[in-house]
This record gives C-alpha cells, sequence and structure tokens, in this order.
C-alpha cells in the first residue's frame, strides 16, 4: 500500500472515532436518588419530614394513595431527529403508614416497566366535521378590510364585534 493511501486511511479512521466527542452528553430527569443518601432512611423510624429533608420532595404520590410517594428518574440522551434515547430509568417507591412513618422502600427499574403503545388516532367529535367546500365558502363574508381602520379613525366597535358606536 502507497505511504499516502496509509496516511489518508489512518487520518479518515482518526477523523470518525473523534466524531463520538461531538455526541451530547446525558442528562438526567427527574429525581435521581443518591444511594448514599438513600442508607439514611430507616423504615419504621423515619417520617415524611425526615425523606423530605434527606432526598427531598416525591416527583408524584400513588394515584389513588397520598401514603406513597414515587421518586421517577431517567437518564436520556438526545439522538438523531431530535429524539431520545433512554439510558436508564429508576423509580424508588417509598410507603408509609396513616401516622407518616416510613414502613417500606421499594426500587424498581427499567426491567419492570411495562410498555405503552400510543394511539395514532383522533377522538372523532360530532358536529365538527366540514367539508372542503364548506371550509372554503365558509368565511366568505367575514372579510372587512377597513375593520383595522375604524379603530384608528376614532370609531370604536362595541365589545361583541358588532356594528360600530357612535362616538
Amino acid at each position: 500500500m502507497p505511504p499516502t493511501v496509509r496516511r489518508l486511511t489512518l487520518m479518515t479512521c482518526l477523523l470518525l472515532a473523534s466524531c463520538g466527542w461531538l455526541e451530547p452528553p446525558p442528562q438526567v430527569r427527574g429525581n435521581k436518588v443518591d444511594p448514599d443518601l438513600l442508607k439514611e432512611l430507616t423504615p419504621g423510624v423515619s417520617s415524611k419530614a425526615d425523606v423530605t429533608a434527606v432526598i427531598g420532595s416525591p416527583t408524584a404520590h400513588a394515584t389513588f394513595d397520598d401514603n406513597t410517594w414515587l421518586y421517577i428518574s431517567e437518564v436520556t440522551q438526545p439522538r438523531v431527529g431530535r429524539t431520545l434515547a433512554e439510558l436508564d430509568q429508576n423509580v424508588v417507591v417509598m410507603t408509609f403508614d396513616d401516622k407518616g412513618v416510613l414502613q417500606k422502600i421499594g426500587k424498581l427499574d427499567k426491567e419492570a416497566s411495562l410498555p405503552v403503545s400510543v394511539m395514532a388516532q383522533t377522538t372523532p367529535s360530532p358536529g365538527t366535521e366540514a367539508s372542503f367546500l364548506q371550509q372554503l365558502l365558509g368565511n366568505i363574508g367575514r372579510y372587512n378590510p377597513m375593520g383595522g381602520m375604524m379603530g384608528a379613525m376614532g370609531g370604536g366597535q362595541a365589545p361583541s364585534g358588532g356594528a360600530p358606536t357612535a362616538p
């Protein structure tokens, strides 16, 4: 192989290898709970105030139970086309009794999640379907080129958009 081809190959490989530095850094979203701080909490002893003081406010409460706190976090990284790649996902579940004392600390990760399919349909609303011709002809008579000038010339319009009022 000639030396110029080797140099060109080496430079191409180095250039492609350096493209990874241009990748945006991962972003932490939500309340990421530090495992060391989590060790400071003791079930049966710690209260809601202790939990809030140590790891902060929860991301959410359980839907029908204010005694279940959820700390949800995920690590994402922007990809091509402004889509986000999910690198890591964690949920810490804090369960309290009726007196506000911590009873249980649970952890869920990405493997425990269930896939959710999003429907690409819209909900029909009766009476809002208009044909192309109805949309085209529906604006005839609504155009008023002098409508914006009436306020500038001293003639005001009624608040309901009715006839101009006398000065």
